[in-house]
Order: structure tokens, then C-alpha cells, then sequence
């Protein structure tokens, strides 16, 4: 049998297919733990959701979840999954407000995005301009997700917008989900906010989309697509007409990919299985690294994108080879902005210092 050393010279999914086929058939002759992992389908995880890559140590089984059920199960008490994605900055919050320590995070950023499409105006509201926000009426579904705290972070660093500056209405509801939005983003936190900051509720059962188009709002910052905005409701456009050239521009000038979610494994786990956490990074690292072979291959295209490849190429030119990171120290800008984003905006009642938010066997971890 090849070691994971041998494996590893040979190239590509062929060496993933004979590890798992090594792991088939170690799992068939010793009766081995199942790990149950939840997450959303990207294509960095379809590699374990196939079973070609997995865990030396257990089982796998992959369940689709949406971060929604996955922030409430993991804070709630069901704890349902072993390894889960989380939202990162609904965790700080849970971490640092509630002395939240059921979970602890694997340094795997499984879900990342340029968040300037997510700013949403009414065509007359005379809003041109992220400077133009100030003092202007911005609802939101969830002022506490980690979308929103990075688009906040932003307007304040890259167009002297503070979050104070706006005059905030929280939705109750929110049109992608149908249902009502918790103050906390699910955590069960409350804001650590000045008595006198510009936070009202909107009103009852009223999503984001109907206040903007109600008037009752001027914009709109918010994770989802608003359903006006996906109808196509002349009404609404996006703050920014050209979002690529945005998004691109605020990574050459930061180097900034700002991370949504995290991977994490529930601790009594973790201590029941020492080398589990540092298993569960190599698991998704070979899984990314699937992925990009995939964005790669020309001849037989696995995306449903005619020009894919050229794409992949292009981001790589402006982002690096191994744009995806994972690894603590690769991330560390983005980390110690979460970190400041989550004090400055009132989410978390002191300054927490990330790296105790993350399993001790995975700090120096690269992938």
C-alpha cells in the first residue's frame, strides 16, 4: 500500500482516487467512526461529498445545509454535526459576547466574497456614491452577518463612511428566506451598541424589498439578492455599476478576500479524536485543490461556463495561484480586521484576539 508521501507525487485526481480507494477499503475490513460534515455544495467540497477525498480515521458523510440552519443548530442545543460550516463573524460574536465554546474553528475559509454587489439603491434616492450613504435610511436583514460587517468595514476604510453615519433599519424578515431575522444573526447575542446609535427595527413582517420599495427605505446593505432586485424592479439598482472593476481594485490596493464562513468541529469531538481537526484541514485542502484542477481542464469543461478556464487564469494573475487560502497565517489581515470590524461596529462587547478561537493543532497549518 503507498503512503500519503508516495500518493502525493503522483498527479492530481488520480492520486485523490487511490487514497480513497485505500480508505474504501480500510473502511470495509475495520469498523471505523462516522463524522458527519454539513455544509453548502461548493465545488471546493464536491471531492468529499464524492468520497474521492476524506478521512484517514473515519467515515465521512456530507449533508446540504444552508448557513441558517447551520449557525442554529451549532448555537442551539442539537449540535447536530461533528465538522459544520459557520457563519466566522455570528461565531466572534458567540465566542467573545456568550463565552460560546462547543464548537472550535479549523482554519478552513470555505466561503469568501467581494461584498460591493450587495449594496442595493433606490433609483431616487440620489445616492451616486458610496460617500453618498451618510445620513441616508439603509435596511438590512441582519445587521450583525458577516456580509454586512465586511461592507460596513469597507465603506469606513475605503470611503471614510462610519457605521454611525447611517441611519440603520433592521427588517424583520428577509425575502430570499420568508422568515423572520434574528436581531444576532442566530447567535443569540445581543449588540454591544452605544445607547444612542442609529439601529431602529422596521416594521412587522416587512423584508428588505418591500421597504425599499415602500419608501421606507433609501438603500439597502444585505447578504441576499433582494427578490425586487432578482424580479427586476426598475426601482432598485446596485450601488456599484461596475462591480468587477470594484472588487478587483480593492484587492490590488488591500489584498483583502474577506471571509464569510469558516469550517469548525465540535470540541467534545475534537477531544475524543486528537488528530481529527488537523485530518479535517488536510480533507478540505485536497478537496480545494480538486476544485482548481477542475477550473483548469480544458478538455471536458465541469463548470457550465464556456470561457472558465480563461477566467481561472485571469483570477490567478491578481490573486496568486492559491487565491483560496487557508492557513491562519495566509489570512491573518483579514482575521485581525474581523476582529476590529466586530469591536468598532458594536458586535462584540471587547477586542478578541482570533487565535483563540481556533483549535491549538491547526495554527500553523498551511493549504
Amino acid at each position: 500500500m503507498l503512503n500519503r508521501r508516495e500518493l502525493l507525487k503522483l498527479s492530481g485526481m488520480t492520486a485523490l482516487g487511490l487514497m480513497a480507494t485505500q480508505r474504501r477499503a480500510i473502511s470495509a475490513n475495520v469498523s471505523r467512526p462516522e463524522i458527519k460534515v454539513a455544509g453548502y455544495s461548493y465545488d471546493r467540497v464536491q471531492a468529499i461529498k464524492d468520497g474521492v477525498v476524506g478521512l484517514d480515521l473515519a467515515d465521512v458523510s456530507f449533508h446540504d445545509e444552508n448557513i441558517y440552519r447551520l449557525n442554529d443548530l451549532a448555537f442551539g442545543p442539537e449540535k447536530t454535526y461533528e465538522v459544520t460550516e459557520l457563519g466566522l463573524i455570528p461565531y466572534v460574536t458567540k465566542y467573545i459576547n456568550d463565552g460560546f465554546r462547543d464548537y472550535t474553528l479549523i482554519p478552513v475559509f470555505i466561503s469568501r466574497t467581494f461584498r460591493h454587489r450587495n449594496i442595493y439603491v433606490h433609483v431616487d434616492s440620489g445616492i451616486e456614491k458610496p460617500e453618498d450613504l451618510r445620513g441616508k435610511r439603509v435596511g438590512t436583514p441582519g445587521y450583525g452577518s458577516s456580509a454586512n460587517t465586511w461592507i460596513r468595514g469597507m465603506l469606513h476604510d475605503q470611503y471614510g463612511v462610519a457605521a454611525g453615519d447611517i441611519q440603520w433599519i433592521e427588517t424583520t424578515k428577509s425575502s430570499d428566506i420568508k422568515g423572520t431575522v434574528s436581531s444576532s444573526s442566530g447567535t443569540g447575542s445581543r449588540y454591544q451598541l452605544a445607547d444612542d446609535f442609529p439601529l431602529v427595527q422596521g416594521p412587522p413582517g416587512v423584508d428588505e424589498s418591500e421597504l425599499l420599495l415602500s419608501g421606507g427605505c433609501d438603500a439597502l446593505i444585505t447578504p441576499i439578492t433582494p427578490r425586487a432586485y432578482v424580479e427586476g424592479n426598475p426601482k432598485i439598482r446596485q450601488l456599484f455599476t461596475s462591480l468587477k472593476s470594484a472588487e478587483q481594485k480593492y484587492f490590488r490596493d488591500t489584498g483583502i478576500f474577506p471571509i464569510m464562513h469558516v469550517v469548525a468541529i465540535r470540541a467534545d469531538t475534537a477531544r475524543d479524536y486528537p488528530r481529527l481537526p488537523v485530518e479535517v484541514f488536510r480533507m478540505y485542502s485536497e478537496a480545494k485543490q480538486a476544485a482548481y484542477t477542475n477550473l483548469a481542464t480544458t478538455t471536458a469543461l465541469r463548470t457550465s461556463l464556456p470561457w472558465v478556464a480563461e477566467e481561472y487564469e485571469e483570477t490567478r494573475k491578481i490573486m496568486g495561484d492559491d487565491y483560496w487560502r487557508y492557513g491562519i497565517e495566509a489570512n491573518r489581515k483579514e482575521l485581525d480586521l474581523v476582529m476590529r470590524y466586530t469591536y468598532e461596529q458594536g458586535l462584540v462587547k471587547r477586542l478578541g484576539e482570533f487565535k483563540d478561537m481556533f483549535h491549538p493543532g491547526t495554527l500553523s497549518l498551511q493549504g
